[in-house]
């Protein structure tokens, strides 16, 4: 199925991130792609095109602190980037031809973590989770890079974490759609037990998926592990909208009566009178 890019401007509070639409030609549902910590929206394009052409419309975004607003990345916190995302969905769930009740959100790392929060806030019906991370709930309004000097991230990754004891994973707990988790095998940022923590918290989903992909790094640096790892999303995602279609025309295809009950049909007390033809109304 074709598609094409069209360039937009995100509002949010008093500024604006840049994203880009990869739209095909029909109502769709919408596909939104967080990128990382450090990350930029140009990384996921190529994994947006590839997605569009499956049906979806896709949006990429830049978060702030990164691209063209890098220099807030000293300043601005995970607050500030949770309403990024935010906006990013309304702005996707608002576009002509989208179903705003057939979103999918798909999030890699610190995009993943917060992707995971959204979905408390937003309807969210799809999520996939690449690598994400895990951050303790405390000092949520300092900026997002004073964590990394305030919290002792990498021995708080290396235990199980409860879901009462998480923003993330609470979230995660609570979705009732289905879920995506991918791990990368050599992931020395966001280790097994990360998603460990995330796969005990996805108790109440519809359906959890999870992959380890053999070989890669947190970062997916080998074309092999991009490659995978867009395979990997790609016939997830296919499968999850084909269901959801097949879904679809099965309740579409249901008999009127099944939808409301039958009133019973009630005889009336006397027979009604013949009318004679020149009682007639003239044509």
């Amino acid at each position: 199925m074709p598609s094409h890019d069209e360039p937009v401007e995100i509002a949010v509070d008093d500024a604006s991130i840049s994203g880009t639409f990869v739209v095909p030609g029909t109502r769709v549902p919408g596909v939104l792609f967080v990128h990382g910590w450090g990350g930029t929206q140009q990384q996921y394009l190529t994994r947006a095109r590839e997605i569009a052409a499956l049906g979806c419309i896709c949006l990429t975004f830049d978060l702030r602190g990164h691209a063209s607003t890098l220099a807030q990345s000293e300043t601005v916190t995970r607050e500030n980037n949770l309403r990024d995302v935010l906006a990013a969905y309304d702005r996707l769930a608002a576009r002509r031809h989208v179903d705003p009740e057939r979103i999918a959100l798909v999030g890699s790392s610190y995009g993943g973590y917060l992707g995971a929060i959204a979905s408390t806030l937003r309807p969210v019906r799809w999520l996939a989770l690449r690598a994400p991370a895990l951050y303790q709930d405390s000092g949520w309004e300092i900026p997002k890079r004073q964590l990394h000097r305030d919290q002792d991230l990498p021995t708080y990754r290396r235990q199980l974490v409860r879901a009462a004891d998480n923003r993330a994973l609470a979230a995660c707990e609570a979705f009732r759609g289905d879920v995506l988790l991918v791990e990368s095998e050599h992931d020395a940022i966001v280790p097994a037990m990360v998603l460990a923590s995330y796969r005990e918290a996805c108790t109440h989903a519809r359906s959890v998926t999870y992959r380890c992909l053999e070989g890669a790094d947190h970062g997916l640096s080998s074309d092999e592990s991009q490659a995978g790892y867009l395979r990997l999303l790609r016939q997830w995602l296919a499968e999850m909208v084909e269901t959801d279609r097949q879904r679809s025309d099965e309740r579409a295809a249901r008999p009127a009566a099944e939808a409301s009950p039958t009133r019973p049909s009630v005889a009336p007390e006397t027979p009604p009178k013949a009318i004679a033809p020149e009682a007639l109304p003239s044509p």
